[in-house]
């Protein structure tokens, strides 16, 4: 009997972030070091009574952040770069504006954040050899599907 394979490539995924004002940058892997879908908020939490029963809520949370890392030469650091910079000086009803879309086919997963802002100017390293730079985004709207 043959086992179960599975199969695992970053390259599959494919990330498309989009502005109003910037218009969408797209890649699949090209620069991007790795990305992480961190979901913030609890979505249960107990209330504990003083006869020791307990009352269980559902919280409807769906707010989080999105880290990216990139190569600081890449496409993807300068598009990043271009939108921080033009936010900076866009009217604040633009700062919370940014969309993105990641789906891995293979594993039939998408992710899809909106009103989302940068968080801060990444840190820039310089060193011997190119780095990774780190993007984080706070995310108002995460679904999984």
């Amino acid at each position: 009997m043959a086992g179960l394979q599975s199969t695992y490539g970053f390259a599959d995924l494919a990330v498309t972030m989009t502005h109003p004002a910037m218009g969408q940058f797209s890649f699949q892997g090209e620069g991007t070091g790795n990305i992480t879908f961190i979901f913030t908020e609890d979505t249960s939490a107990h209330d504990l009574s003083a006869d020791g029963s307990v009352m269980t809520s559902k919280v409807e949370a769906r707010n989080g952040s999105v880290t990216i890392s990139v190569q600081q030469t890449s496409t993807a650091h300068a598009w990043l770069t271009r939108l921080f910079n033009y936010l900076q000086a866009a009217p604040v009803r633009e700062w919370a504006q940014i969309a993105l879309t990641a789906t891995a086919s293979d594993m039939r997963v998408t992710h899809e954040c909106t009103d989302m802002s940068i968080q801060k100017r990444p840190d820039k390293p310089y060193q011997q050899q190119g780095q990774q730079i780190v993007w984080t985004f706070l995310v108002g709207d995460m679904e999984e599907h």
